[in-house]
């Protein structure tokens, strides 16, 4: 092999060339991270059962999801909780190798056929597929910077205009919100509801019938009356109620004599969050939180750049009052040790140079390995980019071991020359 390449000089620099060139193209696709991902996929199933108790949860979602699972390709182990929230997750982790867009769209499908046995409420609040991580890249703070602003206001603020705008960031997995968006409670008072001999599902049926979007069809449609002409939408105001006043003002019975009992007489009605159950702080400081979640295979490091220049441009249109922190970001921690094991490849590729020259005593003999070392490495990058492998710390600190043993082969074939 050695006297063929030596017999061809022309041909030798082309493919060292070729190497490189490709290695020198493969760097912008490899992903970043800190370690390997050596977990198998997992795809997570998340769905909320509001004033469900954690054993109601158990036995009448949980347990029917996991039941449905059983028997889906690649399938590993199911892992399931069930907490006192209301919150449900399953979790079903897939053999190694499995396809996770493969994956999803299976549990998706079996997802469909169990659905009608879920409970309504269930159904209502929709069920979540996602591609399940358990780390998060960073962690997006938005906080006050005056009086006036509450823990919900800066949530809504982030659900409304924040939360779709990082999400369509390339390479952003998931983004989770820390903190709850606005919504109407209604705090009903057990005594005035039985004074008045009602109940709560009469208070829920008048909400169901009172707080609707009512289609106000059309005139002159089909069929029409000989000779019709005209043919118009009725536009009709929303309907939606959007006020505590305007829910105050529904009617949870009328009697034969004209009284009316309304909402109001029996609840307090206020706008707050929807959920009381998650609280973020910062330096013990009210807070809402937006933590990001990388997506399979992307760059970390790119990532994270997207994020922060995502959330510089909505800056500008945050109200008076409002900024945002980046308290913690893992890319800090992964630039930090690829730079430091980059350093350690340069190091090494110097004192590899210094040390040949020293024994060899010829420049011509200690150039030839030299050079051999980068061109190795390239194509190492390429071949990692065609197998999947992704830029780490332990990829790097390989290739920073692999420099010596190749150094010593290039020292062999020099001499054999």
């Amino acid at each position: 092999m050695a006297s063929f390449f030596v017999d061809r000089p022309v041909f030798a620099w082309v493919l060292a060339l070729i190497i490189a060139l490709g290695g020198l193209l493969s760097i912008r696709g490899l992903p970043v991270a800190q370690y390997p991902t050596i977990a198998p996929p997992s795809i997570a199933v998340s769905t909320s059962y509001p004033g469900a108790s954690a054993q109601t949860l158990e036995d009448t979602v949980t347990a029917v999801i996991e039941q449905e699972m059983n028997g889906a390709e690649g399938l590993q182990y199911v892992y399931s909780t069930s907490d006192s929230s209301g919150a449900a997750t399953v979790t079903l982790t897939f053999q190694p190798g499995t396809d996770p867009r493969l994956a999803s769209v299976d549990v998706q499908n079996r997802l469909k056929r169990v659905e009608s046995r879920l409970p309504a409420e269930v159904r209502q609040q929709g069920i979540r597929v996602e591609k399940a991580a358990n780390n998060f890249l960073m962690f997006i703070i938005l906080k006050a910077t005056q009086d006036g602003l509450t823990r919900t206001d800066l949530a809504n603020y982030a659900t409304a205009n924040i939360l779709d705008q990082v999400r369509r960031v390339e390479g952003v997995g998931d983004v989770t919100l820390f903190g709850s968006e606005y919504a109407m409670r209604i705090w009903i008072d057990p005594a005035r509801l039985t004074g008045l001999n009602l109940a709560t599902t009469d208070v829920i049926a008048a909400l169901r019938d009172q707080n609707v979007q009512v289609a106000g069809g059309s005139l002159g449609a089909l069929p029409s009356v000989e000779g019709q002409q005209l043919n118009a939408s009725i536009v009709v105001p929303a309907s939606r109620l959007t006020t505590p006043e305007q829910f105050g003002d529904i009617i949870l019975r009328a009697s034969p004599d004209g009284s009316v009992a309304r909402l109001k007489d029996v609840a307090r009605i206020e706008i707050g969050a929807a959920d009381y159950s998650v609280e973020a702080r910062l330096n013990g400081k009210p807070v809402a939180g937006l933590g990001i979640k990388l997506a399979p295979t992307a760059n970390a490091l790119d990532t994270a750049a997207g994020v922060r220049a995502k959330m510089d441009e909505l800056k500008g249109y945050f109200p008076s009052g409002m900024d945002y922190e980046v308290p913690y970001d893992t890319t800090r921690f992964i630039q930090i040790s690829i730079e430091e094991v980059i350093k350690t490849l340069v190091e090494a590729i110097i004192l590899v140079f210094l040390v040949m020259y020293l024994f060899l005593q010829n420049l011509r003999a200690t150039i030839v390995p030299t050079v051999v070392v980068p061109i190795a490495l390239l194509g190492t990058l390429g071949a990692m980019l065609a197998f999947g492998f992704s830029v780490n710390v332990l990829t790097l600190f390989g290739m920073v071991l692999a420099i010596g043993i190749l150094v010593d082969d290039a020292i062999v074939v020099v001499e054999n020359v």
